[in-house]
């Protein structure tokens, strides 16, 4: 079948504390622009960068139009473009308030998810009880044309069920019963747009090592609940069955769950349990134990770490007793020995010192909020949240850091007896090599000015050159 036309919508705004837009962030250890290109490649010609749908010219192609901030694995738009190029008129990607999954994931902070509302006969928006604004449905940045880009045509909401379930968190004690039940929901198929540090986790652990783990597990279930599972196959079940017992493993031990690189070394006296990958030249050392991750390339894990339903990049160095929790880290990252990391997000190039604890739990039952793109605070939903370290950052030992804080990028934090607990967001004019000898402090580049910062050094040497 020939391929679509493919443009992509860039968008420039940077995501904080990162300082990078939302393309170059890393979803299941790609560049999203990268996750994006592979997840099309079947489907699309090479991309075509524009800045705006109105800067598309008009063609007769079959056309698909994303923008370059928007995260979708490749069983979404498998089903979005089958789905679209049946019906054959111009749609594009939306979902209902039922989708549990992405109202709890992809609405919360998000300003590019378009909130179309309900209206009457007479045309007016239909409001509810308490005298609020009913919506109908969400629609993401996601379009399909059967014959090119036409801004005069009506486009349709096109539905794509992600297929989503609820998954216990883990079990709570009475005292935190107030707060509801700790839940996630994983998709089958996966989308979000990403504008916040909080979606890059979202679509990294619920959206990504989640969905993929659950993918899996329909494969190898032959009933779920009552009900026959449509996915389930008696080849992949007996298949992994034959290869646990060829290799003298535990199932989730076995080689069809655990999927490893090559020239990487595995400690004998390691645990890991899958579905889980692990990528090439990586040393996984003695009593390490990995539980559902997703690990890059030349990745050094030592004698005791512990990873579970985490994604760790290429390069990163997890020293002993290291244990990262449903998070995510970029390339190139170290955590070192005795710290405990719990859904965060950590950017690329950042070392966080010996001893170090990022919380994901309010004592008091207040509401978790982060600052979405526009500056403004927003509750975000989840029960439970840890922080974001952003790129190039040097973080002290023995630090404890609130939940839902941000550490910007290029800022080095000492371990100082006045200030071990960070109770607030740091922004990068905070950084304490700032208050070194100039000598000293240029020891440290920053490599991720702000968006604003960069425009005025491009002006400033445009004015000179």
């Amino acid at each position: 079948m020939k391929k679509l036309k493919n443009y992509v919508i860039q968008d420039t705004r940077h995501i904080a504390p990162f300082n990078q837009p939302a393309r170059e962030l890393n979803v299941l250890n790609k560049p999203l622009w990268l996750a994006q290109r592979d997840a099309l490649a079947p489907y699309c010609e090479p991309e075509i960068a524009v800045q705006a749908l109105s800067d598309i010219l008009p063609a007769a192609n079959e056309t698909l139009i994303y923008r370059d901030n928007l995260y979708f694995d490749p069983e979404y738009i498998r089903a979005f473009i089958t789905q679209a190029r049946k019906l054959g008129v111009p749609c594009r990607a939306a979902f209902k308030p039922e989708d549990k999954a992405l109202m709890t994931y992809a609405v919360p902070l998000a300003r590019r998810v378009q909130h179309v509302y309900k209206h009457g006969a007479d045309g007016r928006v239909v409001r509810d009880g308490r005298g609020r604004e009913e919506i109908d449905h969400y629609e993401f940045d996601l379009w399909y044309y059967p014959r090119g880009y036409d801004p005069s045509v009506t486009v349709a909401p096109l539905y794509i069920e992600t297929g989503w379930e609820e998954v216990g968190f883990y079990s709570v004690p009475d005292y935190m019963s107030d707060r509801g039940d700790l839940v996630h929901y994983v998709t089958q198929r996966s989308i979000i747009s990403i504008e916040n540090w909080v979606h890059v986790f979202f679509a990294n652990v619920p959206l990504g090592i989640f969905s993929l783990g659950k993918r899996f597990e329909n494969r190898i279930i032959p009933i779920k609940g009552k009900v026959r599972n449509p996915e389930y196959s008696n080849f992949t079940l007996l298949s992994v069955l034959l290869r646990a017992l060829i290799e003298q493993k535990h199932v989730l031990e076995c080689s069809a769950l655990v999927h490893v690189g090559k020239n990487t070394r595995i400690d004998p006296s390691a645990v890991i349990h899958g579905p889980a990958w692990i990528g090439s030249d990586c040393t996984i050392g003695p009593g390490v134990v990995i539980q559902n991750c997703y690990i890059g390339d030349r990745v050094n894990i030592d004698q005791g770490a512990q990873l579970m339903l985490s994604v760790v990049g290429d390069n990163c160095f997890l020293p002993f007793r290291a244990a990262l929790y449903l998070t995510v880290l970029m390339e190139h990252c170290i955590v070192a020995q005795n710290t405990c990391l719990q859904m965060c997000v950590v950017g690329r190039g950042s070392f966080i010192g010996a001893g170090s604890t990022f919380t994901d739990f309010n004592l008091l039952p207040k509401a978790i909020e982060v600052e979405a793109i526009d500056g403004k605070r927003e509750k975000v939903g989840q029960k439970v949240l840890g922080s974001c370290v952003g790129n190039n950052c040097r973080i002290g030992s023995g630090m404890v850091v609130y939940p839902a804080r941000m550490i910007e990028s290029d800022t080095v934090l000492f371990a100082k007896p006045d200030r071990r607990i960070l109770r607030k967001n740091i922004s990068f004019e905070e950084s304490d090599h700032h208050g070194l000898r100039g000598e000293i402090a240029a020891l440290h580049r920053q490599k991720f000015p702000r968006a604003v910062e960069r425009q005025d050094e491009a002006s400033f040497l445009e004015e000179w050159e």
